[in-house]
């Protein structure tokens, strides 16, 4: 195999004031750049249509369709995945989408399983190895909207669930052309004890929302009790065993972690063409998962020097270079 690496900081320069790593984590995400997005005036939320998607087994994805107007026929059909405790209105997701839909994309951003307040709509909880749903998901998304070629992308667990579909997808006959995959997941193991040693407020923001989301679904569904007051007070890895204990047939939680693990050589055999980007200096992925990788010849990856996780925030005006390293990206790849 070639080697994959793409070391590439050509247009991405911040300002020494962007620089600092939770700086740039932080405002990928903060109200800041959710309101530079609400004062365009986006298409992507104005025309957004909700699905609901039969994903087998009879579980049910909520989704949003956009379809662009810029030119008389879709240049593609672009998928977007969100982070984990993120949705389809996270701001990396808006901001992207938004790009690809003014660059002639047709976009459906699609929801885990309870995220996005969809608690209703499935009673079992929500894990990181349930790839099947999303897998059929995708497969329903293909087959409702004709448009081509088919790009599936994601950010940080959605880039880590992105990757893991493009390797199901020939089996499920899915005609996926292209996948884009920003920080993701890669050694889960890993990635859990980055949020542990990563300053305190990584851990709190994460574990606020899941708290947040296990009650919703706790009063939605309020028989079994799904976890103890004191179970929920616990941290993030004594949350996430209980859950692989009460909550799934893995057995332990090292089970359950290298149940979506991508690391060494799990990505040799991706078939679809494939961009990893990733930052040097990501606070809660470690840049040595990416360069311990065995990658498939059609598989990229580009490590820059700044960028955080998910950040790549190149100016004041809090627009992310990763957007335009996808479209760059999308172009050449695909041609179009």
């Amino acid at each position: 195999m070639s080697d994959p690496i793409r070391v590439d900081a050509s247009g991405f320069d911040p300002p020494r004031l962007l620089r600092n790593a939770h700086v740039q984590s932080i405002l990928s995400s903060s109200a800041l750049r959710r309101i530079a997005f609400g004062r365009r005036d986006n298409a992507l939320v104005h025309t957004a249509v909700e699905h609901i998607l039969d994903c087998g087994d009879g579980v049910r994805l909520q989704g949003f369709f956009s379809a662009q107007n810029t030119f008389p026929a879709p240049r593609a059909l672009a998928v977007l995945l969100h982070g984990w405790e993120g949705s389809a209105q996270s701001n990396y997701i808006l901001h992207t989408g938004a790009r690809l839909l003014e660059a002639g994309c047709d976009v459906f951003r699609l929801n885990f399983r309870d995220h996005g307040g969809t608690q209703h709509l499935n009673r079992g909880l929500f894990n990181s190895c349930r790839i099947a749903e999303v897998v059929g998901a995708v497969a329903e998304v293909a087959r409702r909207f004709p448009a081509r070629p088919l790009i599936v992308g994601g950010f940080s667990l959605g880039g880590n669930f992105a990757l893991r579909v493009a390797l199901r997808a020939p089996a499920a006959g899915i005609p996926l052309a292209w996948t884009f995959a920003v920080c993701p997941v890669i050694s889960p193991q890993a990635g859990l004890r980055a949020i542990e040693d990563a300053p305190w407020f990584y851990e709190f923001y994460f574990m606020h929302k899941w708290r947040g989301s296990l009650r919703r679904k706790q009063a939605l569904f309020p028989e079994p009790e799904l976890f103890t007051s004191s179970q929920l007070r616990g941290g993030l890895r004594d949350l996430t065993r209980t859950l692989v204990e009460r909550h799934s047939n893995f057995g332990t939680l090292e089970n359950y972690l290298d149940g979506y693990s991508i690391a060494g050589d799990t990505l040799a055999a991706l078939a679809v063409p494939a961009n990893i980007l990733t930052a040097e200096d990501d606070p809660v992925i470690p840049v040595e998962n990416f360069r311990a990788l065995k990658l498939a010849p059609a598989t990229e990856l580009t490590i820059v020097p700044h960028g955080g996780h998910c950040g790549f925030i190149r100016d004041f005006s809090l627009r992310s270079w990763a957007e335009d390293f996808i479209l760059a990206q999308m172009q050449r790849r695909l041609q179009i």
